[in-house]
């Protein structure tokens, strides 16, 4: 059995859901507002994207971001603390690491997101209907929507509309949260 890694994985995706909407690479990159070389470089199977780059992709493909780095559905899964597909933020105070997908046709991704105090993490508007779901699990954080941040500590739980700005900033180190974000 072929091992298969997290940028094959990505790679075969992006050219797969390119394709699905028959749009040329440079079309794409236009879409995503990134560079076609960079484009090109993941779809060659090379390259580090960081979970902007992810997130342009998935919204320009109007794909959930697991459907571009999840790998195929196995009847027991068990992602042990410190394994998954990880991706790092630019600022590099954030990393999300995705541990469930739906099935096609069903919008729910589920992630382990560590994060580092310093900038807090601004996310862009996804598409309409979009909710996240947070847990704390271990610190403090302020995070919701960017006009109504709320502060949370381990144990605490958030949902909020993420079709408009929001933001997440640890206010400890190491604080950890699972995220749950709908789509549909």
């Amino acid at each position: 059995m072929q091992n298969i890694t997290p940028i094959d994985l990505l790679s075969a995706a992006i050219r797969r859901e390119r394709e699905r909407l028959n749009l040329s690479v440079t079309e794409l990159a236009k879409r995503a507002g990134i560079a076609k070389s960079t484009l090109s470089q993941l779809e060659a199977g090379s390259g580090n994207p960081s979970l902007e780059t992810l997130w342009a992709l998935a919204m320009a493909l109007d794909v959930p971001v697991s459907r571009l780095i999840s790998q195929p559905s196995r009847q027991v899964q068990v992602i042990r603390a410190h394994e998954g597909t990880v991706a790092v933020s630019e600022q590099g105070n954030y990393a999300a690491t995705l541990l469930a997908t739906c099935p096609p046709g069903a919008q729910r991704d589920i992630y382990r997101l560590r994060v580092q105090p310093g900038e807090a993490k601004l996310s862009r508007p996804h598409p309409p209907g979009t909710v996240e779901h947070v847990i704390i699990s271990s610190g403090r954080a302020r995070l919701g929507p960017a006009d109504q941040p709320q502060v949370l500590s381990a144990g605490d739980y958030i949902s909020y509309s993420a079709d408009r700005e929001h933001v997440f900033e640890a206010l400890e180190p190491e604080t950890t949260a699972v995220m749950l974000i709908e789509q549909g």
